[in-house]
């Protein structure tokens, strides 16, 4: 199948592409987007590999949905556009930033800042019908995203893995432990990040380990 996705992607997922499931998946998105208000908009569904190639990816940060409030979501897990209120994970991620290397808190919720730098935050859905979170689960996307961090971990070295509440973590069984540094902790959720998000200085971790291998730091 001929998907129209940024072209170092496209070499390392066409066989993803090719395969019986990708064809039933991609049939059923469409078909949702004709009867139901789906997010993100279809041209934004890869925004994030469009954005970052695959030799440019230093750090993954792996989340589940799509927001699926309208204006929220474009394609970047826990981003949101220029202007829009930050979502409560989001505002504990930058407190925990600001714990963690003293940064200030943005005021914008924006994170393409970050990808532009490498960083790659990848929801394991890509879609989602408004208002209804996890609508589009179990349809095809785990099995390509699962595909998306296995290729990663096989064919990059020195990735950072950000794993974030026990969704996943159970993602690390994809991940080489030997070649890349994986950090987990609870959800920022504000149902959980008192207990162990905050404090997890996953931030200035994951700078230390780059600096380490010679790779240029993530300003976060």
């Amino acid at each position: 199948m001929n998907v129209r996705i940024e072209q170092s992607w496209k070499q390392q997922l066409q066989e993803e592409f090719d395969k019986p499931y990708f064809e039933k998946l991609v049939t059923f998105v469409k078909d949702e987007y004709k009867r139901a208000h789906v997010l993100p908009l279809g041209h934004q569904i890869f925004h994030i590999f469009n954005s970052c190639p695959f030799e440019k990816v230093k750090v993954v940060i792996l989340g589940q949905d799509p927001y699926p409030n309208p204006g929220q979501y474009y394609g970047v897990c826990f981003s949101v556009p220029e202007g829009v209120a930050i979502p409560g994970s989001l505002n504990n991620i930058f407190k925990e930033i600001h714990q963690d290397l003293g940064k200030p808190i943005p005021a914008s919720g924006n994170l393409d800042r970050w990808v532009a730098q490498g960083v790659f935050p990848l929801n394991s859905v890509l879609t989602v019908r408004a208002h209804e979170t996890g609508s589009h689960r179990n349809m095809g996307w785990e099995i390509f995203t699962d595909a998306v961090i296995r290729k990663l971990s096989e064919k990059r070295e020195n990735l950072i893995f950000m794993l974030w509440g026990n969704y996943a973590k159970e993602k690390l069984s994809l991940i080489d432990t030997s070649k890349h540094l994986v950090l987990t902790s609870v959800h920022p959720s504000p149902r959980s990040a008192e207990y162990g998000f905050f404090g997890c200085k996953h931030f200035s971790k994951a700078n230390a380990f780059l600096r380490s291998k010679g790779i240029e730091e993530i300003d976060w």
